[in-house]
């Protein structure tokens, strides 16, 4: 079997947060790191390797320059030019990223890049979208993190109010990975029933939804602030995805994809459920929104469309 080989471009905290889950769920061969920063990139490498030895079966770790990537499955961006400054959001760090990925992305196609970019720098979409120009790829084979970490989030929250699995959860956010982002509830359910038909039935009341959407958007900036960054939450985000690239689970997640007519919109790369495969993306699922989620699918939209402009 051809072994299966991960990229990891950029090894600050998300990736090698990613890379450590890419140790512990060993269903990749060889895990790449690329880093501007030698010293850190190789101690990492090494204490990577340390970490591997303990698990069963082999798994190669090594240091490359990004353009040494014609035999790579899937590359991961993570890379970013520093903290978010007080006030600061995600568009804020887009000026600084576009111009890393804008020398990284041309060499690493001039080397012979023939895998999937998966996006996990911010402004998510916005790079997403400007990986996907700069490399002439088809999109199904670019897409990023986009609002699965957001939608995982909101089913943590409801499971955690309603004393149920968050595997029983249907419930997921769409748009912007950033603070134009909305949860979908007129699609949302616990195994069929509406969330707040669920809540009335076990807990005598209905949850504050609004409130909940709220703080699902606000929690990567609470544990940014709390912390300085965040990492293994967005780590496992990047590895649940590469899983089902790999395994061609056809499973649905909402991932940040290119849109061409799918909710009325172009030119833009937008958190939506998206069936995936060994290619990529496989399908969008379009869903039949509410008047009040079109006009905040079309805001969202609006947000990235003129964050893409200034690219």
């Amino acid at each position: 079997m051809k072994p299966r080989k991960v990229m990891i471009i950029g090894a600050g905290n998300v990736g090698t947060a990613a890379a450590y889950a890419f140790v512990n769920q060993r269903f990749i061969e060889e895990l790449i790191l690329v880093d501007i920063n030698q010293d850190r990139v190789e101690g990492n490498r090494k204490d990577l390797a340390d970490a591997a030895a303990f698990m069963p079966g082999k798994m190669d770790i090594s240091v490359r320059d990004a353009s040494d990537c014609s035999d790579v499955d899937i590359a991961v961006i993570t890379v970013t030019a520093g903290a978010l400054k007080e006030g600061q959001t995600r568009l804020d760090e887009q000026k600084s990223t576009s111009k890393i990925v804008a020398s990284i992305v041309p060499e690493m196609m001039k080397g012979g890049f023939n895998g999937i970019f998966l996006v996990a720098t911010n402004p998510c979409d916005i790079i997403t979208y400007q990986v996907w120009k700069l490399s002439g790829l088809p999109k199904n084979r670019v897409l990023g993190t986009g609002v699965w970490l957001d939608t995982t989030r909101l089913r943590r929250l409801l499971a955690e109010r309603l004393d149920i699995a968050a595997q029983s959860i249907d419930a997921f956010i769409l748009g912007e990975h950033g603070d134009s982002q909305f949860p979908v509830w007129s699609h949302s359910s616990i195994y069929g029933k509406p969330v707040n038909e669920y809540s009335l039935e076990k807990l005598g009341e209905s949850l504050d939804l609004k409130r909940v959407g709220e703080i699902a958007r606000d929690t990567g900036f609470e544990i940014y602030h709390q912390k300085g960054c965040t990492e293994y939450g967005i780590g496992g985000t990047i590895v649940e995805i590469c899983r089902h690239i790999f395994s061609g689970s056809q499973r649905a997640l909402t991932v940040s994809c290119i849109l061409e007519g799918e909710y009325g919109e172009t030119e833009l790369a937008i958190g939506v459920p998206a069936v995936l495969n060994q290619d990529g993306v496989k399908e969008i699922i379009e869903l039949k929104l509410d008047n009040a989620e079109r006009e905040a699918f079309q805001n969202s939209a609006r947000v990235i469309k003129d964050s893409i402009a200034l690219l």
